[in-house]
């Protein structure tokens, strides 16, 4: 089986262009670290961890040390990751102080029998596995402090924009002995109340792995994601025996029209087919196969290089 990575770094509604090259390299070295993970004979579930990792370590993206801030101008963060092999689970909400919080869904789905841990006891549980508090304000970008002066000084108009609230990073992963895995990981919506959870960790929505169908992570809208369970219903569209392009455009072209929601997915089976597929303005992703990378932000735009 040739191994397969794919990442996106969110739903965007435009990338400014001094940031977009940013972006690009930044979504590249993810897809990069994935691959080469795959290729020196790690797990699909290593290599999303590590592609997610990547990106929530870039200050570019809206996770880890990239976050945007909630109403408090805190960070709170979600992830998600799973195992298509066995359907094995674990996701974290609202969780403070940690650089890598899909590090610690991870160690929820490897050393406990849960699949989902909050707030406190996700808090809890990241000191007894010994993952490191970090300062907030390490987690805190000039660029994130201003985005929420903004939304606060326009939100006279009190109604939740969903062009704007759309940034996630996440990755599917296809390896060797041909197990699928996706991870998914965001620092959720600007402006947020304290406390709100949106579709990132919550499996069915945010991302679904399962050997039998194949493996998605999802961006855009959390509250319309979770009401359509948009990563699950792409892949019951894939049961139907939809194309991966065709289920891509009908879990989406169905929250949009239903919510008015946008979004984005990437989605891969255990043949090693992939696709991308977006209603958002733009979002950034990369794709490594086959000694290839392909990559693009915009729509109708994708650039195909060797690797490294």
């Amino acid at each position: 089986m040739n191994p397969v990575v794919v990442v996106h770094g969110g739903g965007a509604s435009n990338i400014s262009k001094d940031r977009k090259e940013r972006v690009r390299q930044g979504i590249i070295r993810a897809a990069t670290v994935g691959y080469n993970i795959l290729k020196e004979g790690g797990s699909a579930v290593d290599a999303v961890e590590g592609a997610v990792t990547v990106l929530e370590d870039d200050p570019e993206f809206n996770a880890g040390c990239g976050s945007v801030l909630n109403v408090n101008g805190e960070v709170e963060m979600d992830a998600s990751i799973m195992n298509g092999k066995d359907l094995s689970s674990g996701a974290v909400s609202a969780v403070r102080c940690i650089a890598n919080p899909i590090k610690l869904a991870r160690l929820v789905m490897e050393k406990t029998p849960h699949c989902f841990l909050t707030d406190q006891g996700a808090a809890k549980f990241a000191a007894d596995m010994g993952i490191p508090e970090v300062p907030e304000k390490q987690l805190i970008t000039e660029r994130n402090i201003k985005h929420l002066e903004k939304e606060k000084n326009e939100k006279s108009a009190q109604k939740t924009d969903q062009q704007k609230n759309l940034g996630t990073v996440g990755a599917v992963a296809l390896d060797s002995e041909g197990n699928v895995a996706y991870a998914t990981s965001t620092g959720g919506i600007v402006n947020k109340m304290a406390g709100r959870v949106g579709d990132t960790p919550c499996i069915g929505s945010g991302g679904y792995a399962d050997n039998d169908i194949g493996a998605i992570s999802t961006t855009g809208h959390g509250e319309s994601i979770l009401k359509v369970n948009l990563a699950r219903l792409t892949l019951f569209h894939r049961e139907q025996g939809k194309t991966l392009e065709e289920a891509a455009d009908s879990s989406l072209g169905y929250m949009k029209s239903k919510l008015k929601g946008l979004g984005g997915v990437i989605l891969i089976n255990t043949a090693g087919d992939w696709a991308v597929k977006w209603t958002s303005a733009s979002m950034p992703w990369a794709a490594a196969k086959d000694g290839k990378l392909h990559s693009g932000i915009d729509l109708d735009e994708t650039s195909i290089a060797d690797l490294p």
